[in-house]
């Protein structure tokens, strides 16, 4: 009795095989079936390359949560061109909400001299540069410089110091040298601005050069602009930002909104940053405006910070998928040789009878 029940479950078993073998007498291979063969073969390893890769790469996944961070300093990092001003006038001036006011930062901002091809022929730091005395005259784009009084009392009273940076200034200026500007600032973790101006000058010093405010050119090149660390991905939109002003003269406001962002690797490394989006506005400058040109960036932070995480796909995603593609790939050649076996027996099958004359 237990011989014929395991007869009967052997057959059992070999009714459900879904692969039944045929003896090797019985088949026949084909040039079509080979050729058929190696393209399905093709076909699996692209496919089977194309899957590996998409599991091994990792994709992110954002999240958005309330901003807590408190007593945080933010970067600030600055890469610009000035083509028509020299360096020697240039200044970094930034101003928060707390009130906190620096002028000519003495932050690792560097200046490069360029000749007007653009080629470097000097480093300096910033520091260095400018005249570091701005008790006697503010520089916020809304205010007046100095009172008219005290402008017709020393606009003719400059040193022989000053007299030097004049002549230094206008040589410069017509010889075509420009500036490039670079380096982090950094500054509170509230909402501000900073601008880059003329406005580290005595103001004396800077109508003797220009003759007057219509003839400075803030014409600059925004090369790189950021407030943290690059991460994969992240698109800084004033990077290559160019705008040249021709025989006119203004203000450049560039109104930031900076998103807090941190990124998760992986590895479990965190990395802290920002993103921003930005809108811009062009202020002419007339001819009888006592106010500077100026690059202006004007910074507001969200309350809301950005969570990006880098996640790997599960074995499983890509074993269903695997099976997918080469299950597919498989039966699709099999009906490929099918279709070609029955096409080339059709051409080339004799026909039958003949025409009686």
């Amino acid at each position: 009795i237990i011989k014929k029940l395991m007869g009967n479950l052997k057959q059992v078993l070999k009714s459900i095989d879904a692969f039944p073998r045929t003896e090797d007498h019985l088949l026949r291979k084909t040039k079509s079936g080979a050729l058929v063969s190696i393209v399905g073969l093709v076909v699996i390893a692209t496919l089977f390359v194309h899957e590996l890769t998409y599991y091994l790469t990792t994709y992110t996944v954002h999240q958005m949560s309330v901003d807590l961070k408190r007593g945080e300093t933010l970067p600030i990092h600055i890469n610009m061109t000035f083509p028509s001003l020299p360096c020697d006038v240039l200044s970094v001036d930034a101003i928060d909400m707390s009130g906190k006011h620096e002028v000519d930062l003495d932050t690792n901002i560097w200046k490069l001299r360029l000749n007007k091809d653009g080629h470097i022929i000097g480093t300096e730091y910033l520091s260095d540069l400018v005249e570091k005395e701005h008790t006697d005259h503010g520089h916020d784009h809304d205010k007046e410089h100095h009172e008219e009084s005290e402008h017709k009392t020393n606009f003719f009273s400059l040193d022989s110091k000053a007299e030097e940076m004049v002549k230094k200034v206008k040589h410069a200026l017509d010889t075509g040298e420009g500036c490039r500007v670079f380096g982090v600032l950094e500054v509170q973790r509230v909402a501000g601005n900073f601008h880059i101006s003329v406005h580290g000058l005595n103001i004396i010093v800077a109508q003797k050069i220009f003759d007057g405010s219509a003839h400075v050119n803030v014409s600059h090149v925004i090369h790189d602009l950021g407030f943290g660390p690059k991460y994969p991905g992240i698109h800084n939109p004033l990077d290559d930002t160019v705008r040249i002003l021709h025989e006119t003269s203004g203000t450049f406001k560039y109104y930031i909104k900076i998103v807090p962002t941190e990124y998760k690797y992986i590895s479990k490394e965190v990395l802290p940053t920002n993103q921003f989006s930005v809108t811009e506005y062009f202020s002419p400058m007339d001819k009888d405006s006592r106010s500077w040109p100026a690059v202006f960036f004007l910074y507001d932070l969200s309350p809301i910070t950005v969570t990006i995480r880098e996640e790997r796909r599960s074995f499983r995603h890509f074993i269903t998928r695997l099976c997918a593609v080469l299950g597919g790939t498989f039966a699709l050649t099999g009906m490929l040789d099918k279709w070609m076996h029955r096409l080339i027996g059709a051409m080339t099958k004799p026909r039958t009878g003949s025409s009686v004359r």
